[in-house]
C-alpha cells in the first residue's frame, strides 16, 4: 500500500455495520489498516474478507491523515444485504453485490485535486472521508471528500460534485449525515483542510444541502461564532430515525443538538473528552 510493505497488525476498529434484517448476528467491521471483517455470531468471532484484502489495486491505496488506508464506511443495502458499499481512505469507494466475493471500484466522477492531473479522476485514489446511504432510497449516496462534496443517485456507479458551496464555509470536512427519508437532503460540518483542520475563521457552522444540491444553507444559530477550533470527526454527526433531531460532537469535547433540521442548535456539553462518534439508537 502506497509502495510500502503492509503492516497487518490491527491499529483500530473504524466502522461497524449490522447485516441485513434477515441476517441476525451478522456484523461487518472496517479497520485500519484497510481490512474488512465479517462476523456471523454478533462479534464472537470474525473472518477477514480475502477478496478485498487480495485485490491487486489495493497496492495503490495510501493513507490520508494516517500512514495506512482504512475502511471507515460500510453501507449495507436495506433491500439486499449482499450489496455492500465501503469507503476507503485513500482508496475510493468499493462495491460488492455478492456479499464480498467480487469487488469493484465505484468512483466515476470523483475528483482528487491532490493527485497529478492525469490521475485526478482515477476512482482508486479518491479520498472519500465518509460515505452515507439514504435508507428510504438506497440508490442515493453522499460523500464528504477531501476536496469536495459528491452525490450519487445510481448506487455509486457515478458521482456528481456539488459546486455551489457557500464561499463563507468550506467544501472540506469529515462528517456527513443524509436525511433518512429524503435522499436530496444532507448535512456536513466543514473545516479548513490540510495543515489547519479547524473551522474556517474560528466559526463552527453546519452546511445543509437540499434539492440534491440546488439549495445550500450555512447554519450558525446557536453555534460558536469566534475562537472555536472544533474539528468534527467522520462519525461524530448523526440524524435520528424520525429525522427531527441532529446531533454532533467535536474534538474539544463539545456536543450540540438541533430539534429543527439544523436551523438552530443548543449546546449540551462543552467538557467531554474528544467525541469520536455520535449515534442515535434505532428503535427495535
Amino acid at each position: 500500500m502506497g509502495g510500502k510493505p503492509a503492516d497487518w497488525s490491527l491499529k483500530l476498529v473504524w466502522a461497524l455495520a449490522p447485516g441485513g434484517a434477515n441476517e441476525p448476528g451478522v456484523i461487518w467491521c472496517g479497520t485500519l489498516p484497510g481490512g474488512l471483517f465479517r462476523s456471523e455470531n454478533g462479534g464472537g468471532s470474525w473472518e477477514l474478507n480475502r477478496p478485498l484484502r487480495d485485490e491487486p489495486l489495493r497496492e495503490e491505496w495510501s493513507g490520508g491523515g494516517a500512514d495506512e488506508p482504512g475502511i471507515h464506511s460500510i453501507c449495507v443495502d436495506p433491500r439486499d444485504p449482499s450489496h455492500i458499499s465501503v469507503g476507503i481512505s485513500i482508496g475510493g469507494v468499493w462495491v460488492t453485490r455478492d456479499a464480498g466475493k467480487i469487488w469493484q471500484t465505484s468512483g466515476k466522477g470523483m475528483r482528487a485535486e491532490y493527485m497529478p492531473e492525469e490521475r485526478r479522476f482515477d476512482p482508486n485514489v479518491q479520498d472519500a472521508h465518509l460515505l452515507v446511504q439514504c435508507q428510504a432510497n438506497p440508490d442515493a449516496f453522499w460523500v464528504q471528500h477531501h476536496n469536495g462534496i459528491f452525490r450519487s443517485t445510481d448506487a455509486t456507479a457515478s458521482w456528481t460534485e456539488i459546486t455551489n458551496v457557500n464561499p463563507s464555509a468550506s467544501a472540506f470536512g469529515f462528517a456527513v449525515a443524509v436525511h433518512p427519508d429524503d435522499p436530496d437532503t444532507a448535512w456536513f460540518v466543514p473545516a479548513t483542510k490540510d495543515e489547519f483542520r479547524y473551522p474556517k475563521d474560528g466559526k463552527v457552522v453546519v452546511n445543509r444541502i437540499r434539492d440534491g444540491g440546488k439549495t445550500f444553507d450555512t447554519l450558525t444559530n446557536g453555534l460558536p461564532k469566534d475562537h472555536a477550533y472544533d474539528l468534527v470527526f467522520r462519525h461524530a454527526l448523526d440524524i435520528n430515525e424520525g429525522a427531527e433531531r441532529l446531533m454532533f460532537g467535536s474534538t474539544t469535547g463539545s456536543l450540540w443538538v438541533s430539534e429543527d433540521s439544523g436551523d438552530s442548535w443548543q449546546t449540551l456539553s462543552s467538557n467531554l473528552p474528544p467525541v469520536y462518534a455520535v449515534r442515535f439508537e434505532k428503535p427495535a
